[in-house]
């Protein structure tokens, strides 16, 4: 037969194409033909023709038309039509009478089957008892008590269970014996997925006297009635022998292949067991250069005399392989050379269906197909006793290639802006980007253009072109500038997370630039030409890119640049060093710390670009200041940046129950100074702290912070607030 497997404590129901068949009638054919002469067998008719019974002449009994005379053929004389047939009343039971009272608890027998309302027997009562629920305990022999199990058993139940989940304030009381019996249905079924196969369930179910129920008046509702569910497991079955297939054929590979299917005779039988190790061995098979491996749906056969159930897989694994090339349904698109530079594969190398699916991954997050295919296809059959090759065809459907954004914003402290792009990600072939992107705000004006190739000779290598000419109005400075950057990265993405990512590049700049104004007055615009070479250096051993619970990260960045002002030309290097650990407590609390240390070395502060200077404060920074608002001031009482910059943050990230565990709670402390000595003074930091919410979705957490400045200056906001996308740090 066929039978459902229900998986995990809170799981839903897996199917699982489990065939179970009882051990018997193996030799019933053989035994059947040695009951059967050889002449019934050569002449059938003449044979029965031939038997005693046939002999015998046939009887066809009384004549239907004949009356029957009656003497002697009956002793009990008929009723007269005055014939007397009352009774003498029986005496009344007094016990049956109390049992029967209105007084009396009694089942509820208006939903009750009739063994229901037997009397609980001693061994009933002395059994283990569990409320799983308001209305349902359930009752089995210690020894089921002590069942490895027993608690992810019961808590299936409970998931799946009828009477609890179909609970309704307008149940009857028929709904609840429908319910019930599926229940009951539903424990026999746990049972025998857990190996249980001669299980036993009887049910009760009770409602209190009437006039004590919890209706109007006493009345009984159906939520009153309670169910008991006495379950007899009976013992519990093990594996006996347990066929493969054609899986000892794989030679060397055999261990490996084998240990990944963890079941053994002797085991104890599991039906989610059989489904877990099915997959794994699927899954091992496709890992070991298996490309063509087939594992069917397996066979379990019962054999109730001995408590065993055999298991047969039938596993066919087709020989072992190596790729080959990466060949692509659309060549001028994405060509088949350009694929094989983003898979984590080369040619050569064992088969691994990770690798297929990494490659997979790899496309859709170009963003330039719509709907793809990959399929392995056999260049080469295994030969002695040397793999195969495959192929990897790539089938595509192009994506929209072109994109039209733009965004509208306002806020108190930045004011109006506005946002808009064009792209098409496909202009320069293959994965060659070009972006036009417009910006129109209060504070910045922005008009650019972008053009670059993603995956660039490999796997996430970028190389880019930003072309840009602006102007910023903020608090520390005003700019007018023109920029060119290029460079050559190598990146950590979400779906190939790396220990190690950099960056190299050339930036030249030229900007007209002053300081902050105060009520309308200016100080005088400089110019500044600038060369930079920045390079970055990033080690990740975090578990997560946007939500890191465990390990670490050390970025380092460097940006030696030359600049000419006013005839003065400067050399100096701009740095920082950061650092991030983050330190689990139980299953609900992440510790995470931060530090960071920047310098400016080289030439004096008057000699760098407001813009190139360094500075702290905001939601990235030390949150509950302004943006770019820590560190010296002028005598306008704007920001001036400096060349020295230190920041430390710390907070708990607590998750609570709230939302299915989706909702985090996270109290934090940061810490900032900026200074104009080329060594952060740690005694000017400044102080901000607050609360932070985490809405936990499968892209990365949605960030809201509220933080206010402890030791707050003149000027400063008491709160500020902070949304974004991913954790502050």
């Amino acid at each position: 037969m066929s039978r459902t497997a229900l998986v995990g404590g809170a799981m839903a129901l897996v199917l699982c194409s489990i065939s179970i068949q009882p051990a018997a009638a193996q030799s019933a054919d053989a035994e059947l033909e040695d009951l059967i002469p050889d002449s019934a067998v050569a002449d059938p008719e003449g044979w029965a023709m031939d038997t005693q019974a046939a002999r015998l002449p046939e009887d066809s009994g009384p004549d239907p038309e004949t009356p029957l005379d009656g003497e002697g053929e009956f002793t009990l004389a008929w009723p007269d039509d005055d014939f007397d047939f009352s009774f003498e009343p029986l005496e009344t039971d007094p016990e049956l009478a109390e049992t029967l009272s209105r007084r009396a608890p009694r089942p509820a027998a208006d939903i009750a089957l009739p063994e229901m309302a037997d009397e609980e027997s001693e061994e009933e009562v002395q059994r283990v008892s569990n409320e799983v629920s308001k209305r349902i305990t359930l009752r089995y022999p210690s020894d089921f008590a002590g069942f490895d199990k027993i608690d992810e058993f019961e808590q299936r139940f409970k998931d799946l269970s009828d009477i609890i989940q179909l609970a309704d304030g307008d149940d009857n009381l028929a709904q609840l014996a429908n319910r019930a019996r599926a229940d009951q249905e539903l424990l026999e079924t746990l049972l025998s997925v857990y190996g249980y196969y001669d299980g036993d369930v009887t049910q009760r179910v009770r409602t209190p006297n009437e006039g004590e129920g919890s209706g109007e008046n006493g009345t009984i509702r159906a939520s009153d009635a309670r169910f008991t569910f006495n379950i007899d497991p009976g013992p519990r079955y093990k594996f006996g022998a347990i066929d493969l297939g054609e899986l000892s054929s794989v030679g060397e590979d055999y261990e490996t292949l084998r240990s990944a299917f963890e079941i053994e005779t002797g085991d104890f039988i599991n039906e989610d067991t059989i489904v877990f190790e099915r997959i794994d061995l699927d899954v091992a098979l496709g890992e070991n250069g298996y490309a063509f491996a087939e594992v069917g749906a397996p066979e379990l056969t019962i054999d109730h005399a001995r408590d065993e159930g055999d298991l047969a897989l039938p596993v066919t694994p087709g020989g072992k392989y190596v790729f080959g090339s990466v060949v692509s349904e659309l060549p001028k698109f994405l060509s088949g050379r350009h694929l094989g530079e983003i898979s984590r594969f080369d040619a050569g190398d064992i088969y691994k269906e990770s690798d297929v699916e990494d490659l997979r991954r790899a496309i859709l997050a170009t963003g330039l197909v719509s709907t793809l295919s990959i399929e392995p296809r056999e260049v080469e059959p295994p030969a002695n006793g040397e793999p195969g090759v495959v192929d990897l065809n790539v089938d595509m459907t192009k994506a929209p290639l072109r994109t039209i954004a733009g965004s509208l914003g306002y806020a108190t402290t930045d004011g109006f802006r506005a946002e808009a792009s064009w792209e098409h990600r496909n202009f320069f072939p293959p994965e060659g980007m070009l972006r036009v992107r417009a910006i129109a705000g209060t504070q910045e004006q922005l008009l650019g253009a972008t053009v670059r190739r993603n995956n660039w000779h490999g796997r996430d290598k970028v190389i880019s072109l930003d072309v840009f000419a602006n102007t910023i109005d903020r608090d520390a400075y005003e700019a007018r500038t023109v920029s060119a950057v290029a460079k050559y990265e190598r990146l950590s993405t979400l779906i190939f997370q790396k220990e190690l990512s950099y960056s190299i590049g050339l930036e030249l700049v030229a900007t007209q630039e002053r300081e902050g104004t105060l009520d309308g007055e200016v100080g005088p615009r400089e110019t500044y030409f600038v060369a930079a070479l920045p390079a970055r250096v990033t080690l990740d051993q975090s578990d997560d890119l946007l939500d890191p619970t465990n390990g670490w990260r050390l970025e380092g960045w460097v940006s030696p640049e030359v600049s000419r002002n006013n005839g003065t030309q400067s050399f100096y290097g701009r740095s920082y060093v950061e650092g991030r650990y983050y330190q689990p407590f139980g299953d609900s609390v992440v510790l995470a710390a931060r530090a960071k240390l920047g310098t400016i070395q080289g030439t004096s502060l008057a000699n760098i670009a407001p813009s190139r200077r360094l500075y702290a404060g905001g939601g990235g920074s030390v949150r509950g200041y302004g943006y770019q608002d820590i560190g010296p001031k002028d005598d306008l009482g704007e920001p001036t940046g400096g060349r020295s910059l230190a920041e430390l943050s710390m907070e708990a990230r607590v998750r609570t129950g709230f939302m299915d565990g989706a909702l985090s709670v996270v109290p934090f402390i940061d810490a900032g100074a900026v200074d104009t000595t080329t060594t952060p003074r740690l005694r000017d930091l400044q102080f901000g702290a607050g609360v932070g919410i985490r809405y936990h979705t499968n892209f990365g957490p949605l960030r809201v912070d509220l933080a206010t400045p402890i030791n707050r200056r003149p000027g400063d906001s008491r709160i500020a607030v902070y949304v974004a996308l991913g954790q502050a740090f």
